[in-house]
């Protein structure tokens, strides 16, 4: 029987964030957008091709050459921090947290070696504003950076 440890979810959801983040940016680069360019999907949300060199909404995406290679030792040190954590952990909301968030950095760092940027083309946008282009390693730190938010909220003891 496989156990259902908190820390064996969190190991199975980075694994599998990972290995969807990949899938997808394969398909993303080689199959849908060869040759690069807009794909409307709705009014709202577009697939498009974007290379970022730098961190979160392509801050420092002017710098230099090198910044890729520090953007992912940092990423891979935050993953081995988190991993620390994920073997402490006691809730399955808080494996869940930090096997996504995991997941999702080490799914950009692996592009970050690959491609020397991440690549990202989900797309959304409104009365002519866009947020910066995504992908599913994002979503997964998004989603578990709210996940640990709100095991934060429910461990606090006494909250009001």
């Amino acid at each position: 029987m496989i156990s259902s440890s908190p820390p064996r979810l969190g190991y199975g959801l980075a694994l599998g964030v990972i290995v969807l983040d990949q899938l997808t940016k394969w398909w993303i680069l080689a199959v849908v957008m060869v040759p690069p360019r807009v794909i409307e999907i709705t009014s709202f949300f577009n697939l498009v091709q974007v290379m970022n060199p730098g961190a979160s909404f392509g801050m420092f995406s002017e710098a230099p050459g090198w910044m890729p290679w520090i953007l992912a030792g940092f990423a891979l040190s935050i993953s081995l921090v988190l991993l620390i954590w994920l073997r402490r952990a006691d809730t399955r909301l808080l494996a869940s947290a930090l096997g996504l968030v995991m997941g999702g950095a080490l799914g950009n760092v692996i592009d970050r070696v690959r491609y020397g940027a991440v690549a990202d083309f989900l797309d959304f946008h409104a009365a002519g504003l866009h947020w910066p282009a995504f992908n599913v390693a994002d979503s997964a730190i998004t989603i578990g950076v709210a996940f640990l938010i709100l095991d934060a909220l429910k461990s606090t003891p006494n909250s009001p």
